[in-house]
């Protein structure tokens, strides 16, 4: 599961258990990441402010762990190259990948548009989570824009949210409490390191 989180949520979190619970798969990696290409202007959070994030909010979670992958490497971070670097990864140890990409349906508009979507589809199945005004695809959808490979995707009917790191930041920059919208351990990080407070980058 990858994405800027800045901050990281409960809904991300939501989100990643239930593609767990729902898909039967064995662990979720959290992938923030690095310099996002779809973000010109970069993270409001720091990188490692926002790795730190993602390693407090996932801590209590035996199958969730956290991938520098996308921080650790040059360049944007196109998941194409993280999934690939992943995938390699695991083949190096005898491992056969078996991987799921968990996006929103939201996210998912844009994939035609991405960075050789079609080399990520032939390491990986994407599950596609619903978000409050972008229902999941229809089957007509991925027939049209990924024809013979609609068997690569996984819909889901949860969970329903909604929650967004715009409107945690937003609320943050008012002055406003976040509690219950993120873990306590990253409300806690956020308040010791002044993030999120619009006057200065992080």
């Amino acid at each position: 599961m990858g994405g800027t989180f800045d901050p990281i949520h409960v809904g991300h979190l939501a989100v990643a258990e239930e593609a767990r619970d729902a898909l039967g798969l064995e662990r979720i990696l959290f992938v923030p990441a690095g310099t996002p290409p779809h973000k010109p202007d970069g993270a409001e959070a720091g990188i490692e402010d926002r790795v730190a994030m993602v390693g407090l909010a996932i801590s209590g979670s035996p199958t969730f762990e956290l991938s520098r992958v996308d921080v650790d490497r040059a360049g944007p971070s196109f998941t194409a190259d993280a999934v690939t670097i992943i995938a390699t990864d695991l083949e190096s140890r005898g491992i056969e990948p078996d991987l799921t990409l968990i996006m929103s349906a939201e996210t998912l508009d844009g994939l035609p548009t991405w960075r050789e979507p079609h080399r990520l589809l032939a390491r990986c199945r994407v599950a596609v989570v619903p978000r409050e005004g972008h229902p999941v695809p229809t089957q007509a959808w991925l027939t049209e824009h990924f024809p013979g490979l609609e068997s690569r995707f996984d819909l889901l009917d949860g969970p329903r949210l909604g929650i967004s790191s715009t409107a945690i930041r937003d609320r943050l920059a008012a002055g406003r409490s976040i509690r219950y919208l993120v873990p306590e351990a990253v409300e806690r990080h956020i308040a010791d390191h002044h993030l999120y407070t619009r006057h200065a980058r992080a």
